[in-house]
């Protein structure tokens, strides 16, 4: 009996540092992700590189640089569950392949900061999917969430501007597609999280992924340009970005995420992952001097809230 209080002191202490380094690895991801669309304008404006190679080349290095690792330090994720491959392959052409490419055009055709908080509507794809697929109710709260998303689409999109707006409703479109894309991603993940080994997920789905974008780097689709990785030659820095876009926001932020959910519930987690359209704000700033206008900023604000309401009560 004497023992019994220390021993407590001793497991609340520990109870209470466990999580409170989850929350920093969870912090760090989303700051990380904050920045890719700092790396995509400098690989786009500064390298001459399209969204097709920046997402083709983002895929591939990091599918390259995750097997190595893997086969020296899990290659146990690497076996690749038979009854599953269906659902790695819809994974990697949706998910990434699509992503990726649309993530990146986002950034090209509008700015950091818009492209970043138009891809903070997945939450509000996220909920349909959920209640057309697996007969999630569809209250109240979630559909003034899902309005108050489009509204602050349309002020992000400054869709109170009308000449704006069609000088670039394509970036506003491709920019919303991305958000499409970013809830496949979600839901995906969350299906294959009871399944297998989430560093099975990202390494097949990286895998075929990069399989799908392959091909279209020998084509040149309008609008996405063609490969441009002549700077890959010249311009050393070239790979300097993107080993910083493969390490960075791509596996180092997924590691920490993972490390981060083992102690903090997914819940939290996503609204902790909510500051990313902040620091995306922020580093779109200071690097680029790209602002929002005050209605651009309410707008952002009504994204982020309608996501925390999505996230932060379920």
């Amino acid at each position: 009996m004497t023992n019994a209080a220390p021993r407590a002191n001793i497991e609340h202490k520990t109870a209470d540092a466990t999580p409170r380094a989850g929350y920093a690895f969870i912090l760090a991801a989303a700051c990380m992700w904050g920045t890719i669309g700092i790396f995509f304008a400098i690989l786009h404006f500064d390298f001459g590189m399209s969204a097709l190679s920046i997402g083709f080349l983002r895929a591939a290095i990091a599918t390259l640089i995750l097997v190595v690792g893997l086969l020296f330090y899990k290659r146990d994720a690497l076996r690749l569950p038979r009854h599953l491959i269906r659902l790695y392959v819809l994974f990697g052409f949706f998910g990434v392949a699509f992503f990726y490419v649309l993530n990146a055009e986002a950034v090209i055709l509008t700015n950091v900061a818009t492209a970043s908080v138009l891809l903070y509507t997945a939450p509000v794809y996220v909920t349909l999917f959920a209640w057309r697929l697996w007969g999630e109710p569809l209250t109240a709260r979630k559909i003034g969430a899902v309005i108050a998303a489009f509204i602050g689409c349309a002020l992000v999109a400054r869709a109170y501007d009308p000449g704006t707006l069609q000088l670039n409703g394509i970036g506003v479109l491709v920019a919303a597609a991305s958000g499409f894309t970013y809830a496949l991603f979600t839901i995906f993940s969350k299906y294959l999280s009871t399944r297998a080994s989430p560093w099975t997920t990202v390494t097949y789905s990286l895998i075929f992924g990069t399989l799908f974008l392959l091909p279209l780097q020998f084509v040149d689709i309008p609008g996405f340009g063609a490969l441009g990785t002549e700077a890959l030659y010249r311009e050393p820095a070239a790979w300097l970005a993107l080993l910083g876009l493969c390490l960075g926001p791509t596996l180092g932020s997924y590691a920490l995420y993972n490390a981060g959910l083992v102690t903090v519930p997914a819940g939290v987690a996503s609204v902790i992952a909510t500051i990313e359209p902040i620091v995306a704000g922020i580093a779109g700033f200071i690097v680029f001097g790209q602002v929002l206008e005050p209605l651009q900023i309410v707008g952002a604000v009504i994204i982020i809230c309608a996501a925390l309401s999505l996230t932060l009560w379920n």
